[in-house]
C-alpha cells in the first residue's frame, strides 16, 4: 500500500482556504508526507481584459490587485501553516489555472474545495477549474465542499463501486483511508450490483481491508444516483466519499457524467475522486 507522499494543494482568497491548509496538515504529519502549497486564481487582467486596452496606470492597479491577492494568500498560508517543516509555500504559476492542472501531473494527490457560486470571490476561478484539473491530471484529489464542518476524515469510509477504471483508480487511492478506517461500506447499483461488490470486497481483503460492510442498491439511476449516494453517506454517518471522477472535454467545454457533476455541486462531505 503506498501513501501520498506529494500533496499540491490548491489556494484562493475563499474562506474555505483555511480548512484545507488544516487537512493538508493533518495528512502530512499522518502520512510523513510533503505539501506544497500553490496559489491560483485568475489574474485581474484575465477577469478584466478591457484594462489592457486602458491607461497604463489601469494595468498598474490590476498588477497591484494581483499582488494584495497574492499577499493575503501567503498570510493565511502562514497563519495555518507555519510551523510545519512539511508544508511549503510555491509561487503562482504565470499561466494560472492552466500552470496548476500541469503541475498537479507532479503530485500523488490534490487537495481541492468545492466551488461556491454564492462566494465573492467565485470569479477568481474558471468555472470548470474543478473539473479540469480533475480530468486532465487524472490524480486523485481530495474535494472538501465549500460549507460545514470538516473534522477527521477516513474513520468511517463509503466507496461508491462500480466496474470502471475510474473507480478502480479512486479506490487504489483511497487504500490508505480503508486500510485503518474503522468502518468501511461498499455501495454499487445495478442488477450486477452483488456480483461486483463480493469481487471489490475479494480485492481488498488481500489489500487489508477485512472490515467492510456491503450494500447492494437498486436500479443504476445516472441522474438519481449523487442525491442516493449522499443520503446514504448521512445515514452511515460517513466522513470520506470515494468515487470515480466520470468526464471529457468536448469543444472547449467539460462533459461531465451525472454522479459526478451532481456530486461536485451538492457534496456535503469530503469526497476522494479519480480520473
Amino acid at each position: 500500500m503506498q501513501t501520498p507522499k506529494s500533496i499540491l494543494l490548491h489556494l484562493d482568497d475563499s474562506e474555505r482556504t483555511v480548512e484545507r491548509i488544516k487537512l493538508a496538515r493533518e495528512l502530512a504529519e499522518t502520512f510523513d508526507a510533503e505539501v506544497t502549497a500553490r496559489p491560483c486564481t485568475l489574474s485581474a487582467l484575465m477577469r478584466y481584459p478591457y484594462a489592457i486596452e486602458a491607461a497604463a496606470e489601469a494595468v498598474a492597479i490590476m498588477q497591484e490587485i494581483d499582488k494584495d491577492a497574492r499577499d493575503k494568500m501567503h498570510a493565511t498560508f502562514m497563519r495555518h501553516g507555519a510551523g510545519s517543516q512539511r508544508l511549503h509555500w510555491a509561487e503562482p504559476e504565470s499561466d494560472g489555472p492552466w500552470g496548476f492542472a500541469r503541475r498537479a501531473l507532479y503530485a500523488d494527490l490534490l487537495i481541492l474545495g468545492q466551488r461556491d457560486r454564492n462566494d465573492p470571490m467565485d470569479s477568481e476561478l474558471p468555472g470548470d477549474f474543478l473539473p479540469s484539473v480533475l480530468v486532465q491530471s487524472g490524480r486523485p484529489a481530495l474535494v472538501l465542499p465549500y460549507t460545514g464542518p470538516i473534522g477527521p476524515i477516513g474513520h468511517n469510509v463509503l466507496v461508491a463501486w462500480k466496474e470502471t477504471r475510474e473507480a478502480a483508480h479512486a479506490v487504489t487511492a483511497a487504500l490508505p483511508w480503508l486500510c485503518t478506517a474503522s468502518r468501511v461500506h461498499a455501495v454499487a447499483y445495478g442488477e450486477d450490483a452483488q456480483a461486483s461488490l463480493q469481487s471489490l470486497q475479494n480485492y481488498l481483503r488481500v489489500q487489508g481491508v477485512r472490515n467492510l460492510e456491503l450494500h447492494p442498491g437498486g436500479d443504476d439511476d445516472d441522474e438519481d444516483a449523487g442525491n442516493k449516494l449522499l443520503s446514504f453517506g448521512a445515514d452511515l454517518g460517513a466522513d470520506l466519499l470515494v468515487m470515480g471522477c466520470y468526464g471529457h472535454s468536448r469543444a472547449r467545454e467539460w462533459v461531465l457524467g451525472g454522479v459526478t457533476e451532481s456530486m461536485l455541486q451538492s457534496m456535503t462531505l469530503p469526497v476522494l475522486m479519480s480520473h
